[in-house]
């Protein structure tokens, strides 16, 4: 008799505890509270690093800040438009570059004096410097800026203005691409479109490198993001 309540005993103290019983898969690290520790997009990523001053499609570009950056806030993309979007302008750079050797055939300022016009051909130059500066820089700082917290579009229209909007991860409702044309198709750049629930519903990032693949990035953060808001991890 005394063997039966033995095992009886046992019997009752195996099943009281089964419900506290954790299960452990190998090679993944857990933590009590949170489950089973995933791979971010941010650490997904940074074996993919892909970083140039002049690239248009930056992977996790470690040195990258602006000016609203949070501490723990980590950069997964930086976009410009593609390059082939800023062929016009190099065009007209050089078509104005070699304006002044038709002179030797068209004679227009002719009737200055050789001062003046040594004159008026430097400050011709001078404007093409300017110009050249000029678009430079506003493609070069023009960029998008994907988080793995938000979307930002930096906006830099010329050396006095610039237009900053931004949008959160988790307001983004929709995020489509379009890309129509042959120069699109064959250069694979496109217009990535997102429906927001903040004040600025439609937000949209232009000619940007692979739009295939920012959306699937922008999906996965916003996956991670409601990831984050069920394991109470949102910051």
């Amino acid at each position: 008799m005394p063997d039966i309540f033995v095992a009886e005993e046992k019997e009752s103290l195996s099943q009281s505890h089964t419900g506290s019983v954790k299960f452990f898969t190998p090679g993944v690290k857990t933590k009590q509270g949170l489950g089973a520790r995933y791979e971010t997009v941010a650490e997904r990523l940074v074996k993919e690093r892909r970083i140039g001053g002049l690239r248009s499609f930056n992977i996790m570009p470690g040195r990258v800040r602006f000016e609203t950056q949070e501490v723990r806030e980590k950069v997964i993309l930086l976009l410009r438009q593609h390059w082939v979007t800023q062929v016009k302008w190099i065009l007209v750079a050089l078509l104005m570059t070699f304006l002044p050797w038709g002179l030797n055939f068209i004679p227009l300022i002719d009737f200055l004096p050789g001062n003046y016009q040594l004159m008026a051909i430097v400050i011709w130059y001078l404007l093409i410097i300017a110009f050249i500066y000029e678009q430079f820089i506003s493609w070069y700082f023009h960029v998008f800026i994907i988080t793995d917290e938000r979307v930002i579009d930096i906006n830099f229209l010329n050396l006095l203005y610039k237009e900053v909007s931004e949008a959160k991860i988790d307001n983004i409702e929709d995020v489509t691409y379009t890309q129509g044309g042959v120069a699109r198709a064959w250069f694979d750049f496109g217009d990535v479109a997102m429906q927001t629930a903040g004040e600025q519903r439609q937000f949209t990032i232009d000619a940007v490198p692979e739009p295939n693949r920012v959306v699937k990035i922008l999906n996965e953060l916003k996956l991670e993001e409601e990831h984050e808001k069920i394991m109470g991890k949102v910051r």
